[in-house]
């Protein structure tokens, strides 16, 4: 993904800490004290400009969610979205994915969702695929027991990859469709990426998962 510069970004993320949490090391294990509640708590790794988890939110407010993003000038999109409609359930977290242990303990979290992730298609790229047993290792040390991930995706390689992925590592598919927006799965947001690939005539791939333990 080609990313457009936005030298305001920084200083915008910087200007609203209470949407996009500054210092999030400081609540890993307390998150209940940013929302003021023990609702579940919910997070998308790699939420790009925002649609999905802003509109779970609004579909949700029982269960609180954050939002993940590592780029300064895609976050910010997401912030705009969160400004506009002021989401009490709802925080962006601008940190890279591989550092989740840095900011979640050990039932801190209770899903994650993992959207239209870069597929990473070249073998020695493997590691970097938010499907690789390392990520799947970090989203359980997060995870509540038995806490679930549910993946969309329009690749069908990195699908067939994150399914043998899933049961190498030992999670129970509990959900599978090869064709979602064919399906009568009801409740689906779409992200922004879904929407483009749909309307190109692309096939969206999901399932869920849980962890047994």
């Amino acid at each position: 993904m080609r990313l457009r510069n936005k030298p305001w970004a920084k200083e915008m993320i910087e200007n609203h800490p209470q949407y996009i949490v500054a210092n999030p090391e400081n609540y890993k294990g307390q998150w209940h004290e940013v929302f003021q509640n023990k609702q579940p708590l919910h997070i998308e790794v790699g939420t790009g400009k925002g649609r999905f988890v802003t509109e779970m939110a609004k579909a949700h407010p029982d269960i609180n969610y954050i939002g993940i993003e590592l780029y300064d000038s895609v976050i910010v999109a997401a912030l705009d979205r969160l400004i506009e409609a002021d989401l009490p359930n709802l925080r962006l977290l601008n940190v890279n994915a591989s550092e989740l242990n840095k900011y979640f303990e050990k039932n801190d979290v209770d899903r994650v969702y993992l959207n239209f992730s870069d597929p990473w298609p070249k073998t020695r790229h493997e590691k970097r695929r938010l499907t690789y047993k390392d990520f799947l290792k970090l989203y359980e040390n997060i995870l509540v027991d038995k806490g679930e991930i549910h993946f969309k995706t329009d690749n069908q390689g990195l699908f067939e990859y994150s399914l043998k992925s899933f049961s190498e590592y030992g999670l129970l598919l509990t959900f599978l469709s090869l064709d979602l927006h064919k399906s009568d799965y009801e409740g689906n947001i779409m992200t922004e990426y879904e929407q483009k690939f749909s309307e190109a005539g692309n096939r969206i791939y999901r399932c869920e998962v849980k962890y047994q333990n």
